[in-house]
């Protein structure tokens, strides 16, 4: 029996989640989250200040669900449902492995205040489920070959821009941001693969 790509990639996404996790509980990942956020932190400017500042509250509860309103709004369709369903789903995921795994946020270097634990990180998990699955329906269903390749960019910016801004703000280790997009991805490939399903069997 063929194996569906999305399926694949699902569990790809959630084992490399997995790997991650166990480094991160065991504390092999402080070497490296150690380097990454000194590093980062070493570039700080004021006009960066500003811009991850911004950046990071694409993924803020409020602005997350104006998208998603927003989104409903305009397509009033099953895919606005599904973006609503992968932002609560989202949601609900990024907070139970939170509570599980209470990894307490770095201390130090911050640019904003945030509460709660660390891993894995809400706002890259969020970036996946929201403007990754933005970026899912623009590759397949925009006609427009120029604007889509506009819009694919943009989003995927945004996606990677939301990691770094937090790590550069202070409030996640870079194995949070790592292990929040790959908890995200394993999330979305799965939607994809039930969106296919629905759509062939619901036409």
């Amino acid at each position: 029996m063929k194996i569906n790509k999305n399926i694949v990639f699902s569990i790809f996404f959630f084992i490399l989640f997995l790997f991650i996790l166990i480094f991160v509980v065991t504390g092999n990942s402080r070497w490296f989250d150690s380097f990454i956020y000194q590093a980062l932190h070493s570039f700080r400017s004021d006009v960066l200040d500003q811009y991850f500042i911004f950046i990071t509250k694409l993924a803020n509860t409020m602005v997350i669900v104006i998208v998603v309103l927003l989104f409903l709004c305009i397509m009033r369709n099953r895919y606005g449902l599904y973006l609503l369903a992968s932002a609560v789903d989202g949601v609900i995921i990024t907070t139970l492995v939170k509570v599980l795994v209470r990894r307490i946020r770095p201390d130090e270097l911050r640019l904003i205040t945030q509460g709660g634990y660390s891993f894995p990180s809400g706002h890259s998990m969020m970036s996946i489920c929201v403007y990754g699955y933005l970026l899912y329906l623009v590759i397949t269903k925009l006609k427009n070959r120029y604007l889509k390749i506009l819009v694919s960019i943009i989003l995927i910016l945004v996606i990677l821009s939301i990691g770094v801004s937090r790590i550069y703000v202070g409030v996640h280790y870079a194995s949070d941001v790592v292990s929040g997009y790959c908890l995200g991805l394993a999330y979305l490939f799965f939607l994809i693969y039930v969106i296919n399903k629905v759509n062939v069997h619901g036409g």
